[in-house]
């Protein structure tokens, strides 16, 4: 096994960790919004991030590495930081925006900082590009259901 697949490997499994955490920051984002439109929008956002965690997994295993799973320690983090900010806003739809808008931010640029590695495969390009642009369309759509106040 070379040290390139290795690497690829490893960088892969990270942003996998970090969708799974969007995965389940969305779903507990769905649970906590008595709002229809956010309620929906982020049911759809978790089964998103669950199919793009599962393309990640394939990808992984097409370089033969093995699959990290569960969520990282900064995901966890921050869906409690969600339950408080919920807890305290009584589940307002804002501050749910806000911190959906900051997440797919943040997601964007880990797409963005995991592409600039010269050393990817075109396939790991080419499923990264995709996710992260329906990252980046969905991030202009939360920003007009700011609207929904």
């Amino acid at each position: 096994m070379s040290t390139y697949t290795k690497n690829v490997g490893e960088k892969l499994n990270e942003l996998l960790e970090k969708t799974y955490d969007a995965e389940k920051g969305y779903k507990k984002a769905a649970e906590n919004s008595d709002h229809a439109l956010l309620k929906a929008f982020f049911g759809r956002k978790s089964k998103e991030r669950y199919n793009f965690g599962n393309a990640l997994k394939t990808e992984i295993q097409n370089f033969g590495q093995e699959v990290d799973e569960g969520g990282s320690v900064t995901g966890v983090a921050h869906r409690a930081w969600m339950d408080v900010k919920a807890f305290f806003s009584s589940d307002k739809p804002e501050a749910m925006l806000e911190e959906a808008i900051r997440g797919e931010k943040a997601a964007v640029k880990e797409y963005r900082d995991l592409l600039s590695e010269t050393s990817l495969p075109l396939s790991t390009t080419t499923l990264l590009t995709k996710q992260m642009n329906q990252i980046q369309a969905d991030l202009n759509q939360v920003k007009r259901l700011e609207d929904v106040r």
